[in-house]
């Protein structure tokens, strides 16, 4: 699950890179990418409670600009530790303060920050803002427990999203969660979008309102509570008053509440922890997945189109060539193959002889450009207009998808664009599988000859029959030859010995024999076109059109890793199964 998380977070990112500030989704995303930079987050901090159990309790204190946070962090730790300024955004980092316990008892936390390097708080710098400081507060301070409190950035400014990402990953180490707010910062949007975000973690949380004047608590708190039940839906914390004293220039902490931090580490729940983590993914997971899916249905769609377009296709290639009345001549073929394997042995030399005197004219004429279509270039050219006309079909299909599907906009359009690029070169590679189907499948038309002649070979006289035919036609085409001076071999010479020769077989006791083979062939040459061209060749190139968009325009998470990180999100032993 950490692992699909961090790819999706990838996805995100690299498609907001190519997303214009203005664009809307780019908002979307980024909250996602928060989203899941939270979960991984949460994710590790389960890892490092299995790893390392006596790992110090976590307290973090969060809050808008100018809230006063670092000097909060200072009043509760009883040490100038943290830096203060009135500017915004003066703290960058997180930074950690051991209070009672030593670095070496925090030597997980490396682990749980992954890329995010540890350095001290000297070494802090505004140029790099991928680390953090862990710091020994040497200082006593009555309020804490033995613990590791965290001051970090705001979570509210224009530059926060440099660094925003440490403050996320901070929350999520949290043990517990102190709000700090000012009387100015309390109602801002930006405080209750982060605690509706955070509800899921069930951080046990404190809120001190800093900067009040006295009288004005009771007001404040009322409203922090409406506010605080308007996004939320758990109980509404104790909320601390911090007063702002001009002489130390610092807040007071009251007496009174001396003892908070204690009462909430015994709300600390870490055994419920991947309960929790569970809930958090559960609830953004449908969100995260929408593009994913969308994507997925995209491409699903494209194949239907494929498909449907293919289908048309071969209904075009059946209805004019198949089983068109003219123009189909497959068969005939096979029955022209047939009469040579009729010839009379010692006869046959003769009248090829004979044939090569006679058809001198036609072979000269061919000789100097003039083309007698051969068997297979009927076929062969419409082949080439189908799939030609079949690319055409798709592009406009795809316009209309452009024109109609606003949510995948840039897919259909990237794929549009694509399909235009790569059309020249998929026609090229399907003429080439047309050309190499039309020269195999002559083996194939061979083949039915020798079933028919097989066949024949079974009936002694019929064969006879037809050897004298055979003869007899030759001769007679062979002096109408002579008459015409030669011209027109194919239509004198083979036609009339292929007409005698199949009304001689069908009126034969093999003729049901011949019309079954006849059906076979045709059925086996659309078959064998559908799958040598329009699977193997066009669909397949076709099909994966899509997997060469840009990696930065699409997620390109496979159906296959979105079904096993859907599993691992159902599955609950003990909590996800990473766990």
């Amino acid at each position: 699950m950490l692992e699909f998380i961090q790819l999706l977070n990838q996805r995100y990112q690299a498609n907001i890179s190519n997303l214009k500030v203005d664009d809307p989704l780019c908002a979307i995303f980024q909250l996602r990418v928060e989203q899941l930079l939270l979960s991984e987050a949460l994710i590790k901090k389960g890892n490092l409670i299995k790893s390392s159990p006596r790992t110090p309790l976590q307290i973090v204190i969060i809050g808008p600009t100018q809230a006063g946070k670092s000097s909060v962090a200072n009043l509760i730790t009883n040490n100038h530790i943290a830096g203060v300024s009135p500017l915004a955004g003066y703290t960058v980092h997180p930074q950690g303060f051991c209070c009672d316990v030593t670095l070496q008892d925090c030597f997980g936390l490396q682990n749980y920050f992954g890329r995010f390097q540890q350095l001290n708080l000297s070494e802090l710098s505004n140029d790099r803002y991928d680390c953090y400081s862990l710091t020994e507060n040497n200082v006593e301070t009555s309020l804490l427990p033995d613990c590791v409190f965290w001051d970090t950035p705001d979570f509210d400014s224009i530059d926060s999203v440099d660094y925003r990402e440490g403050v996320i990953r901070t929350i999520a180490l949290a043990d517990i969660i102190v709000l700090v707010v000012s009387k100015e910062k309390y109602a801002d949007q930006s405080v209750w979008e982060m605690m509706s975000t955070i509800e899921s973690l069930h951080k046990p949380t404190l809120i001190c309102v800093n900067k009040l004047i006295e009288g004005t608590e009771d007001i404040i708190i009322r409203s922090l509570k409406e506010k605080w039940q308007h996004a939320r839906t758990d109980k509404f914390p104790d909320v601390i008053p911090l007063y702002y004293q001009k002489q130390t220039a610092m807040p007071v902490w009251p007496l009174s509440e001396s003892n908070q931090f204690f009462q909430l580490e015994k709300k600390v729940s870490l055994h419920k922890h991947s309960d929790y983590q569970s809930e958090l993914i559960n609830k953004y997971w449908h969100a995260w997945l929408e593009p994913v899916v969308a994507e997925h249905e995209a491409a699903r769609i494209w194949r239907v189109l494929v498909d449907d377009t293919i289908a048309q296709a071969l209904q075009e290639y059946q209805r004019d060539y198949l089983n068109h009345p003219h123009h189909y001549d497959t068969f005939q073929n096979a029955l022209i193959e047939l009469l040579n394997l009729l010839e009379i042995p010692g006869i046959s030399r003769v009248l090829t002889k004979t044939r090569r005197i006679l058809t001198w004219p036609v072979r000269k004429l061919m000789a100097i450009g003039k083309k007698v279509t051969s068997p297979g270039n009927q076929e062969q050219t419409l082949l080439t207009q189908i799939g030609e006309h079949l690319l055409i079909s798709l592009a406009d299909q795809l316009l209309g998808k452009i024109d109609s599907d606003t949510k995948q906009l840039k897919w259909w359009k990237d794929s549009y664009s694509l399909l235009r690029q790569q059309r020249n070169i998929l026609l090229t590679q399907y003429n080439e599988a047309v050309e190499s189907y039309c020269s195999s499948f002559q083996q194939d038309v061979e083949a039915t000859a020798g079933r028919l002649y097989n066949k024949l070979s079974e009936q002694p006289i019929i064969l006879n029959s037809l050897r004298a035919t055979r003869v007899t036609t030759d001769a007679a085409a062979m002096a109408l030859i002579i008459q015409t001076g030669g011209i027109g071999l194919h239509d004198l010479v083979i036609t009339p010995a292929m007409l005698s020769v199949t009304s001689l077989l069908a009126e034969s006791a093999i003729g049901s024999y011949m019309s079954r083979v006849e059906v076979e062939l045709k059925q086996h040459q659309l078959n064998t076109v559908k799958n040598d061209l329009f699977i193997a060749c066009i669909q397949k190139s076709l099909y994966a059109l899509p997997e060469q968009l840009s990696d930065n325009s699409r997620f390109n998470i496979s159906l296959e890793l979105l079904e096993q990180a859907e599993l691992q999100r159902k599955e609950k032993k003990h909590g996800i199964r990473l766990f």
